[in-house]
């Protein structure tokens, strides 16, 4: 059932809707079906309680179909920001409780094998089950929700001039700015990332969930986001669920530079080091189709480059590119440890942290914020990532 959870996330964020095709209706059917028959019936309850319970978890998991009627998009649920919480505690907890009943059946089901006959499990056992689903999940939407803690790494370029070995880069990405991580929460995340004094901010897209007037008052604290070299922007999938073109224009009007399928060189005492960024795979569809060769086409022979790409399933062709580092996001380091490999499937086989793709090192962060349809964390923490460039051999 975790599995599920992040394919299902996975399928939402390349359909960029929640659709009427079967498979996901069916699975959520099922799971229902799970927890009704092998949980709330077996106990030990009035049938009244049964079924004011059986009402509940049937309207929890329902929570995107009313992110869809509060705003038209399953990706910006509209409601205050405790309510939008209290439902991504319910999802979970129903969730985890999912995974929960089908570990005690399998118990169970070992049980009748060795003792041949029924084994039921007393109703304290699933009281506890509950309780378990339901704190870990309080304890995942906490660690979603909170500001994320800075994360130090090196990492070594290969011909790095010997001016740029030091060199700060604060990479912030997946910030999913909406009900959830509102104004309040962006300025916390800007007065912290300030404080770092880096030489260059890297925004590594999904900055916003909802369109340009939901979001208009909750994106304006990245306005004041500072860095020596500037605070650079590219696009990820949830700009083009809610308008390319005028999120865009308006992250360029509060100062933030973009690096759409474009470079910048930055020039120390004679040496280079080149900052190139390309738009989301998304732009397939629609938008400015993304462009390695644009991005690098200005860079001169010689010069290493950090790439920009929000996704990181394009990091092999990036690194025949001769790129020396790209960062990327858009997996959420897989949610919950233990289902990251579900979500690497789905990303070319990267999902969290450092990886050495054919000599290049690929950096997948896991993200500043997270989607508020699914802003559960368990063992994959948010990150304020601070990455020190040293001359390759140096780390």
């Amino acid at each position: 059932m975790l599995g599920f959870a992040s394919l299902y996330q996975s399928y939402i964020l390349h359909t960029d809707q929640i659709r009427s095709e079967p498979i996901p209706q069916l699975i959520f059917g099922l799971a229902y079906l799970l927890i009704l028959t092998r949980f709330i019936w077996p106990l030990q309850l009035p049938l009244s309680i049964k079924i004011v319970a059986a009402a509940l978890i049937l309207v929890a998991l329902q929570f995107h179909r009313w992110s869809k009627l509060s705003s038209g998009s399953v990706f910006s649920p509209e409601f205050p920001r405790p309510v939008v919480a209290l439902f991504n505690w319910a999802f979970g907890a129903i969730v985890l409780l999912a995974l929960l009943q089908l570990l005690l059946d399998a118990g169970l089901l070992v049980g009748m094998l060795i003792h041949g006959g029924i084994v039921s499990a007393p109703d304290g056992v699933r009281y506890g089950l509950a309780g378990l689903a339901g704190i870990a999940a309080a304890i995942g939407v906490h660690q979603a929700m909170r500001i994320p803690p800075l994360k130090d790494i090196e990492v070594g370029i290969r011909g790095l001039p010997r001016q740029f070995d030091g060199y700060t880069i604060l990479q912030l990405t997946d910030l999913h700015i909406s009900r959830l991580f509102p104004a309040s929460w962006a300025r916390a995340v800007v007065e912290r990332s300030n404080k770092l004094g880096v030489d260059l901010i890297a925004i590594t897209g999904d900055l916003i969930d909802g369109t340009l007037d939901a979001r208009r008052a909750d994106i304006e604290p990245l306005r004041d986001l500072k860095a020596t070299d500037g605070v650079y922007v590219i696009s990820g999938n949830h700009e083009y669920i809610f308008g390319y073109g005028p999120w865009m224009a308006r992250f360029a009007e509060l100062g933030l530079l973009s690096l759409e399928n474009t470079s910048i060189i930055l020039d120390r005492d004679g040496g280079q080091l080149a900052v190139a960024g390309i738009t989301d795979r998304a732009s397939r569809h629609r938008g400015p189709v993304r462009d390695h060769a644009a991005a690098l086409e200005d860079v001169p022979n010689g010069v290493p480059v950090i790439l920009l790409d929000h996704q990181p399933s394009d990091a092999r062709h990036a690194a025949k590119l001769g790129v020396a580092l790209q960062l990327s996001g858009h997996t959420h380091g897989g949610l919950i440890l233990g289902i990251d490999r579900l979500a690497a499937r789905a990303n070319a086989g990267f999902v969290s942290g450092r990886y050495d793709v054919d000599g290049m090192t690929l950096y997948v962060n896991n993200g500043t914020g997270l989607w508020p349809g699914f802003a559960l964390r368990l063992g994959r923490p948010s990150e304020l990532t601070r990455i020190t460039l040293r001359p390759a051999g140096a780390t």
